[in-house]
């Protein structure tokens, strides 16, 4: 049976929407178990005793690591946590992976101190699905800020990993790379996207050259690498700008007057279109590629539907065995 290890108390409506999801997955998936950190007594208000069996269980934990922890000392100090002793849990086999809503660097810091990098991984980098405009299936991008400061063989490493992973889990064959630049022509950036260009054209991955931001939405790459703090930004620009204009275009359907609510009426199929296209509950969470097990970051505002769909991807990602390709990849390299 595959396990799950879920840090129950991490994000905005922890641990109730936690639990919500996984009461509703784990009738889908027989053959996972949920293993939920955190406080006992939250926990068991939520869950009743019939409900504890095989499938689901409650290990007690006394500390959570909070948004404002700095996160390296947060994983030293709180070794009680939920995030912390679920992620021992994934070192010493007793899960298969880690899931959580909460901090993201003492998530990431979980993964590469506590469960550990895959040998031959450089370092590890943290990937998210997102919407595209041509695409039903979005794209991934890798690295969104699990490092500050990048080296080139470091995307082609994310790109390798983060193609395969768009391959096995996402369906897509043969996945297109484009690197994320200022320009499309291979001289343009700095030397460590010059030098990436050159190593991801060189490889046998299907690279289709530089992208520039403005394209990123567009669907012309499966795949998207760049450099963690460019990456971070980009994410961040992307998340506020689509609550902006979707906050704005209700705003504006909702007191536009009678007309426009008339109109509003008559494209409501175009609409729900649009909102479903840019769902991004329906891709799960961030992945931290590159470390010895499945470790996955949803975001902190999440709600069950988010969460639901994130178990449902980490239970792919063990019965693909898509670390243990990793470490057979990485390690012959």
């Amino acid at each position: 049976m595959r396990t799950i290890a879920i840090d129950a108390m991490g994000g905005e409506n922890a641990p109730e929407a936690i639990i919500e999801a996984v009461l509703k997955a784990k009738g889908e998936m027989p053959d996972t178990k949920f293993l939920l950190f955190g406080d006992k007594e939250q926990l068991r208000k939520l869950i009743s005793a019939d409900q504890i069996n095989d499938q689901l269980g409650v290990v007690s934990t006394t500390e959570i690591i909070e948004d404002e922890d700095e996160p390296v000392r947060a994983i030293r100090k709180k070794k009680d946590s939920s995030m912390v002793v679920a992620a021992n849990y994934v070192k010493e086999g007793k899960a298969d992976a880690l899931l959580s809503l909460g901090n993201t660097g003492a998530l990431l810091a979980c993964g590469i101190f506590i469960i550990g990098r895959i040998k031959g991984i450089v370092r590890p980098g943290l990937m998210p699905t997102l919407p595209a405009q041509n695409s039903d299936d979005g794209f991934n991008m890798v690295d969104v800020g699990a490092n500050a400061k990048s080296k080139p063989e470091y995307l082609l490493q994310w790109a390798q990993m983060a193609s395969y992973y768009a391959e096995k889990i996402r369906g897509i064959e043969n996945p297109r790379i484009s690197l994320l630049n200022v320009g499309a022509e291979s001289d343009k950036g700095d030397d460590v996207h010059q030098q990436a260009y050159q190593l991801l054209k060189d490889s046998s991955l299907n690279f289709q050259g530089n992208i520039e931001g403005n394209e990123l939405l567009l669907g012309n790459a499966d795949v998207v690498v760049t450099d963690g703090f460019t990456g971070n930004a980009v994410l961040k620009n992307i998340e506020g700008t689509s609550s902006v204009l979707l906050h704005l275009l209700k705003d504006s359907l909702l007191n536009g007057g009678v007309m426009t609510k008339l109109g509003a009426l008559m494209v409501r199929g175009s609409l729900s279109s649009l909102r479903s296209k840019f769902d991004t509950a329906k891709y799960g969470g961030a992945v931290l590629l590159g470390v010895n097990a499945p470790v996955v970051k949803t975001h902190g505002r999440s709600d069950v539907r988010p969460i639901y769909y994130t178990l449902k991807q980490v239970d792919k990602m063990i019965k693909e065995n898509l670390v243990e390709d990793f470490k057979d990849e990485f390690a012959s390299k």
